[in-house]
């Protein structure tokens, strides 16, 4: 009962209206339990086979496919990755060969490494595939493309002839992501019609002959950036699923400091807790902005698409590269400082945290690996430096690199630590990191006579390069987040702490940046340290209440150290009497090996 009635005092301290900034969280999105799933379903495989044909489908195939999709008389994956492919798409090994004698297309795995390899819903579910092969026709080789085949009967749901499908066995954590059934698959020289390779974007005449229209060759991947948003809009979910359970498990945990036999300190109330979760808690809700910015982003470019514009289609593919990239990578390493946060009992799987962990650790590796992701977004920004002579104007995400010339002299104008409060300092503070960084790499890349070689050497440093500049995505859109119209001023103040938790934390973590390129003196790094423990300070009477913000329920949670009355000790003691090795004092297997080498004992023991 004093648990239950401690959340509630809790509760009682913070500052501002919990039903507002549930709205402020949640947006359009009220049920979590659905969205849970939903998101589980587009990162995997089968999510992607939809947009695959809308995006990269001619008007008459997505007549034809889709209907048969949405009714489910048909149950597509999308088969890209194989054995020995995963990020380097232009390397995939399956082939499709049109044949013009029987206008047909043979799909075949011409090596072991062609076989497809980690497709959601390809082991024991999907019936068709958008299949990615290199396109060969009178002998040339055209690169990856889209291929609808059909692999599994619709009257028993046996393989098709020619097909080898199953299973890839086990994955990472007992229960996990081993729900998804993740496929393998070999073709040997299957025949499909011409008209179901994907031919938006490319066709392949009656008589072979190849034609590649003028949009962009991004748009091949225009599945894979839909998907990569909406995996960035996800990870604030998993996130704040974990910081919910370890906020409230801290407010309930007590650990030395008692006085004349008074209560323990609340885990809570010590710094090191503090320093380590609420720029977690931060982390959450920043995610959550600059994932419903993502999803605006993505709305616009596939409107501007459909009119035939292309101009934001490179930033939009850089943006949800690197966005996917650092979210996920941060989520990850979250989720298990929340564990750890927890101690002993955050290893339960009572605690909901290692299965939230393995849960959530593909995130990290599918739709592309982080780190190449990042190196994507290095290109791109190298790119963008590069035309800056030419007179085009960097627009978007990119547009402080207008501004290279004052960003790489400007001096931080800070004095005093309430100075980093200031959204100005700050932006300006990131912006300067971001474009020095660029511009470094640029010029040591300018010394080398291949470029690709300096690329290879440089990378390193150019992925450090792309985190500077997604990290200042994610503080620009806070910062814009707050100038939006808040409900509640309490909301509104406890969302600028936030923002400058987020802000400062990042700066704390990569000062070593901020003092190298200069824009920062080592004297404005430990005034930002001190203004962050301050912050800190200031997030810790409402903690509790951030992370009912959430709306998460306790089923939803599944978590005993996470609940929301905080009677966290009545429910793991009660939890572990209904595992199975409870149900019998003595166990099984006590007289066929513990009795003997008991009795063993004994008698040498008298010897």
């Amino acid at each position: 009962m004093a648990a239950l009635d401690y959340h509630a005092e809790e509760r009682s301290k913070a500052e501002f209206d919990v039903e507002e900034m549930k709205i402020v969280w949640a947006g359009s999105r009220h049920d979590y339990e659905i969205n849970d799933r939903v998101a589980r379903l587009v990162a995997s495989d089968p999510g992607m086979f939809i947009p695959a044909i809308k995006g990269q489908g001619t008007e008459e195939q997505q007549e034809k496919w889709l209907p048969m999709a949405y009714k489910m008389q048909i149950i597509g994956c999308y088969a890209q990755t194989e054995l020995g492919h995963g990020s380097n798409v232009q390397g995939l090994e399956t082939t499709a060969t049109f044949d013009p004698q029987t206008d047909e297309f043979v799909i075949h795995s011409p090596t072991l490494t062609s076989s497809k390899w980690w497709p959601g819903g390809l082991g024991k579910v999907s019936t068709h595939a958008v299949v990615y092969a290199r396109l060969i026709t009178d002998g040339k080789d055209h690169g990856v493309h889209g291929f609808i085949v059909q692999l599994r009967s619709l009257d028993d749901h046996s393989p098709l002839p020619g097909i080898t499908v199953g299973d890839i066995g086990m994955k990472f954590g007992s229960g996990a992501y081993n729900s998804m059934d993740n496929g393998v698959l070999r073709f040997d020289h299957v025949r499909i019609p011409r008209n179901q390779m994907l031919m938006r974007d490319s066709q392949v005449t009656r008589e072979g002959k190849y034609m590649h229209s003028d949009v962009p060759t991004q748009l091949v991947y225009g599945t894979m950036v839909n998907v990569r948003q909406k995996i960035v809009s996800n990870a604030s979910g998993a996130l704040s699923r974990a910081v919910c359970i370890a906020t409230r498990y801290s407010a309930v945990r007590r650990q030395f400091g008692s006085q004349n036999g008074g209560p323990e300190t609340q885990v809570i109330d010590y710094r090191t807790q503090q320093s380590r979760l609420f720029p977690l808690l931060a982390s959450a809700y920043a995610f959550r902005f600059v994932g419903e910015w993502l999803t605006w982003l993505y709305a616009d470019v596939t409107q501007r698409l459909q009119a035939n514009d292309f101009s934001t289609l490179s930033e939009a593919h850089a943006c949800t590269a690197g966005l996917k990239s650092i979210t996920t990578s941060e989520t990850l390493d979250g989720i298990e400082e929340c564990r750890k946060l927890c101690g002993g009992h955050g290893y339960l799987s009572s605690s909901g945290l290692p299965e939230l962990f393995a849960v959530y650790a593909p995130n990290c590796t599918y739709e592309g690996d982080n780190i190449v992701l990042l190196l994507q977004v290095a290109r791109f920004l190298m790119k963008t430096f590069s035309q800056l002579g030419s007179g085009k104007k960097p627009v978007g995400t990119t547009a402080y690199m207008g501004r290279a010339e004052h960003l790489m002299q400007c001096c931080c104008e800070v004095e005093r630590a309430e100075d980093w409060l200031k959204p100005s300092v700050i932006l300006e503070a990131f912006e300067a990191r971001a474009a020095r960084m660029s511009v470094s790499c640029a010029t040591n890349l300018s010394k080398f006579s291949n470029p690709e070689e300096g690329f290879a050497e440089l990378s390193a440093d150019l992925v450090e390069a792309a985190v500077a500049h997604c990290q200042l995505i994610v503080v620009s859109k806070f910062v814009e987040k707050l100038q939006q119209d808040i409900p509640g001023k309490g909301v509104k103040r406890q969302l600028e702490i936030l923002c400058n938790v987020y802000a400062l934390y990042l700066l704390h973590k990569h000062l070593g940046d901020f003092v190298t390129t200069g824009c920062i003196t080592p004297k404005q790094g430990a005034l930002a340290n001190e203004q962050l423990r301050l912050l800190y300070s200031q997030v810790r009477p409402n903690a509790i209440a951030l992370v009912d913000a959430f709306n998460y329920t306790d089923h939803y949670l599944g978590s005993d150290l996470g609940c929301y009355d905080g009677n966290v000790y009545q429910k793991l003691y009660e939890g572990a009497w209904k595992d199975p090795l409870n149900d019998t004092d003595v166990p099984d297997g006590y007289h066929e090996y513990i009795r003997p080498i008991l009795k063993q004992h004994i008698r040498t023991a008298r010897l």
